[in-house]
């Protein structure tokens, strides 16, 4: 088993490829998880999760369904509230702090939800506005000029007045994707950003993915089953199983890896019920 507590900012070049360097060189990490524990009544779901994630960086979260990888993602923007562990945005701890206080660390940060999560009686560019009216006082000139640089990103320009019951999967995704970027944030929470899609549509989203990281250095946590997207876009990976992350490293690690559950998700194997022994 692979495993790496002092990870750095990879290069952004290739991210499958890349390797964590001295972490001098990433600076401190923009998000760091300790000891993160999370109970559903008996359900043990988190079960003493670490890691850290550092600026421009983007790990993705692979696990079997019901492993705990969405959960994760919540605790991540205080969503939900850990048992036990902490949470460190940029140095503040968050599972400490009340809703109000959360608010300013929220604007830092940006979630893009399984379902896109627009809103049905708002127009396109109501949806992509609604973040920024919410955290600043722009004049709508200037909110209208974020929308339509937030639309060319995602490559949906000139559809700011188009309902989202008229768009296709693929593009209420895609405008849900430039919502999530709108205040520029620091970190993106995607969870399943692919579900429901075309292969060719997820493709597509995963190049959005890494055009909107090159765009604004932004660290990401992606939670996908979509193996394609998550080498596509991660420069490190976490299998996430019984808790805890059973792996956590590179893809090359990940590929030379011995471990027999981390090798059949994988290779898209049935589980073996001797593969957690």
């Amino acid at each position: 088993m692979t495993t790496d507590h002092n990870p750095s900012r990879p290069d952004d070049s290739n991210p499958g490829d890349s390797r964590p360097g001295d972490s001098k060189a990433g600076g401190p990490p923009l998000l760091q998880v300790r000891g993160l524990v999370k109970s559903y009544g008996p359900r043990i779901i988190l079960d003493g999760l670490d890691f850290d994630l550092h600026k421009g960086e983007t790990l993705v979260i692979l696990g079997r369904s019901g492993s705990g990888k969405s959960v994760t993602l919540r605790h991540l923007n205080g969503l939900e509230y850990p048992d036990r562990g902490t949470v460190h945005f940029d140095g503040t701890e968050l599972t400490q702090l009340r809703e109000e206080e959360l608010y300013p660390i929220r604007r830092r940060m940006a979630m893009l939800f399984q379902s896109g999560a627009l809103f049905d009686s708002m127009n396109v560019f109501d949806n992509i506005a609604f973040p920024i009216r919410e955290h600043t006082d722009l004049p709508l000139e200037e909110v209208a000029e974020v929308v339509a640089a937030k639309l060319k990103l995602v490559r949906l320009s000139g559809i700011e007045q188009q309902m989202p019951s008229s768009l296709s999967g693929g593009m209420n995704k895609r405008v849900a994707l430039a919502r999530s970027l709108a205040l520029d944030p620091e970190l993106v929470l995607y969870d399943e950003p692919t579900t429901g899609l075309d292969p060719v549509t997820s493709a597509v989203i995963g190049q959005l993915i890494l055009k909107s990281r090159e765009t604004l250095n932004a660290s990401a946590v992606v939670v996908t089953h979509d193996l394609p997207l998550a080498r596509t876009v991660g420069h490190r990976l976490a299998f996430l199983d019984r808790g805890r992350f059973r792996f956590l490293g590179t893809w090359k690690e990940a590929d030379q890896s011995e471990d027999p559950m981390l090798r059949g998700f994988l290779e898209g194997r049935p589980e073996n019920d001797d593969d957690g022994t």
